[in-house]
């Protein structure tokens, strides 16, 4: 790994999370919105102890824990003469912390592998345009002008591996076209990832040249590889973006989201690892996506912006979609990209509450034994006819 060390602003993290594992209280909580008790539920009914734990950069975001919860993986944009992501790790017990992808191209998506310590990301760096790519982007923003945030499908992404002991990082992908949103298996021996090869293997119809100069995610789907890069074989088969998958903790199913084919819907999905019995937990009718399941495999968090297009909440639901899913959230702005802690007490996301420029990375204690009565009491799901069939 690259072991470039940075300044984490470590006293004020160390106290905060300090006083959090503690359960100190502290000076300067991040306030929520406090209904009067016949609004309903409120976020510190689940969430209690809300602390920031990005400062640094424009923005941060995805963190992903290692299986002894010590180490925080996350990609943030902080590099000098690069405007884009690149990855970081974060020693949870000493507030330090360092960057572990080459600080060239673009990044995202890091995991840490079970069992070795290893991290996989994915990245552009062997673009060789990346550097003149930073630089216009710099010039814009220099300019005074800046484009809306979006995600950038670039067919330079690949994944890669940085050894855990360090020395450069292993290339583990190389079909032309996005692959990217890895993780691990916990066993450790496989990756569950994102990719768009399936726009480039062959030669397209004119609707789908079409489709792919408008909307290239239209052609993600998701893939399975071991760790050394490996099998790597096709999972799903459907239009529209399949993306961000995870294991389930038991390593028994995999959760993932999928887009509609104008990409402007997502649900929740949940699959076996061979691809079959699968099934759709959410039907919001909005874009719900960022899955990630509780390590008491009970239940799913994931965030949607069903209350309106600019905001996303927090949901759960239980992990076979019987359920209406329950909003844990409460705070106007974005929350979203929620994963827990190994242990399953503590939940970190990425959020905009600070009404910053950029989304940064939060923690708080999470209420398992309140997000299970909750899930208890809620009314059996509605289906409507815009869901998509399971697939066997």
């Amino acid at each position: 790994m690259n072991v470039q060390r940075f300044s984490y602003l470590a006293t004020t993290l160390l106290v905060a999370f300090g006083a959090f594992a503690s359960g100190a209280q502290s000076q300067s909580p991040t306030q929520s919105p406090t209904p009067s008790p016949s609004e309903g539920p409120t976020e510190s009914d689940y969430l209690t102890r809300v602390r920031r734990l990005t400062f640094e950069g424009r923005r941060a975001g995805e963190g992903y824990f290692s299986p002894d919860g010590r180490i925080m993986v996350f990609q943030s944009e902080r590099e000098s003469g690069n405007p884009f992501y690149q990855i970081y790790e974060l020693d949870m017990e000493t507030g330090e912390g360092a960057r572990i992808s080459p600080g060239v191209g673009k990044t995202t998506c890091p995991f840490v592998r079970p069992g070795t310590g290893d991290v996989q990301y994915a990245s552009t760096h062997l673009d060789p345009q990346s550097e003149e790519l930073q630089r216009a982007e710099l010039e814009l923003r220099a300019s005074g002008q800046e484009r809306r945030y979006s995600w950038d499908y670039d067919p330079h992404m690949d994944i890669f591996v940085a050894p855990a002991g360090g020395g450069e990082p292993l290339r583990l992908t190389d079909a032309w076209g996005y692959d990217a949103e890895g993780s691990y298996s916990p066993d450790g021996e496989w990756i569950v990832f994102s990719s768009m090869r399936h726009a480039y293997d062959h030669e397209l119809d004119p609707e789908d040249l079409a489709r792919l100069e408008v909307n290239p995610s239209y052609f993600a789907e998701i893939y399975l590889m071991r760790a050394d890069g490996s099998e790597q074989r096709r999972l799903t088969d459907a239009p529209g973006y399949d993306g961000g998958p995870f294991f389930f903790p038991d390593g028994s199913r995999i959760i993932w989201r999928r887009f509609d084919e104008e990409g402007l819907t997502a649900n929740v999905y949940s699959m076996k690892p061979d691809g079959s019995d699968q099934r759709q937990l959410t039907d919001f009718g909005a874009m719900s996506w960022a899955p990630y399941v509780h390590p008491s495999g009970a239940y799913v968090f994931f965030a949607s912006n069903k209350l309106g297009f600019g905001n996303f909440e927090i949901f759960i639901v239980d992990v076979e979609g019987t359920k209406e899913p329950v909003r844990v959230t409460f705070t106007d702005g974005f929350d979203g990209l929620p994963v827990p802690t190994p242990d399953g007490q503590q939940l970190a996301w990425t959020s905009t509450r600070h009404a910053g420029e950029g989304g940064q990375i939060y923690l708080g204690r999470w209420n398992h034994a309140a997000a299970l009565a909750a899930l208890e009491a809620a009314p059996p799901r509605v289906h409507n006819s815009t869901e998509n069939p399971a697939h066997d």
